[in-house]
């Protein structure tokens, strides 16, 4: 990875002399454009695959510490008897995230992307194999902790889902307005801790609103379980939208 431009190592230097036959006049192509349309062709052939098996999936998104684990872990222990899930975690490092999953008793497997800082669907398609997915019916997608890259690279999801804590601050969708425009849905977190920090709840569902009309917003603790009945009532919805019905496992 080139640290500079961020553009794979192989590709370096024919990336920058991309920039510097720019700079002449000459006719050129653009790498970032040859990335992404790879990607999207990888991530169509996911969202086949996806729609043939039932799976319904998610791509979670935030910036570090907004709360994707701790709202994962609380939402396989109380829906993993209703629905077979598995998930994808995403770091640059360590499989802490992924072996807290794994204490809840649902498959995961952990990606590391190294100096990357997104997840592609190419680290999706294979991460796909370690799952038997004629079982599957929910995949969670946990990203890289990243409001910036995450935005570009389609994987195949159904939706892609903000996580913004109050500890954030409501301007988050103002300065980051890429991954929110590419969420289908905003999970406002952490919310037990209102008392306790300048958040105003009523500007951020503006400002959300304001560079996505329609976006759907929960509001939400992991902690006092306010919002989750909502939050889990959608899950289910989709869930047996995509075909598989919702079942007892005892």
């Amino acid at each position: 990875m080139c640290i500079d431009c961020g553009c794979p190592t192989a590709d370096h230097q024919h990336h920058h002399e991309h920039h510097d036959k720019a700079d002449s006049g000459r006719k050129t192509i653009s790498i970032e454009e040859d990335i992404l349309a790879k990607n999207n062709r990888l991530a169509a052939v996911n969202r086949a695959l996806f729609a043939d098996r039932g799976i319904f999936t998610l791509n979670l998104v935030s910036s570090p510490g907004s709360g994707k684990t701790t709202l994962l872990e609380k939402t396989l222990v109380d829906l993993k008897n209703e629905i077979e899930f598995a998930v994808l975690e995403g770091d640059q490092q360590t499989a802490n995230d992924a072996d807290r999953i794994a204490a809840t008793g649902v498959p995961v497997h952990q990606i590391n992307t190294g100096a990357g800082c997104h997840l592609d669907a190419h680290m999706v398609g294979h991460g796909l194999e370690h799952f038997e997915l004629d079982r599957l019916e929910m995949l969670m997608i946990e990203n890289v902790g990243n409001l910036v890259c995450p935005a570009s690279f389609d994987l195949g999801e159904d939706f892609k889902v903000s996580l913004l804590s109050v500890t954030e601050g409501e301007d988050k969708p103002l300065k980051y307005p890429q991954m929110f425009r590419a969420s289908e849905i905003m999970l406002i977190n952490k919310i037990d801790l209102l008392p306790y920090v300048r958040f105003d709840v009523a500007k951020c569902r503006e400002y959300a609103e304001r560079v996505h009309p329609g976006i759907k917003i929960f509001e939400l603790s992991c902690y006092t379980g306010e919002g989750l009945d909502q939050w889990y009532g959608w899950l289910r919805e989709k869930v047996a939208a995509k075909g598989k019905p919702l079942r007892s496992k005892g």
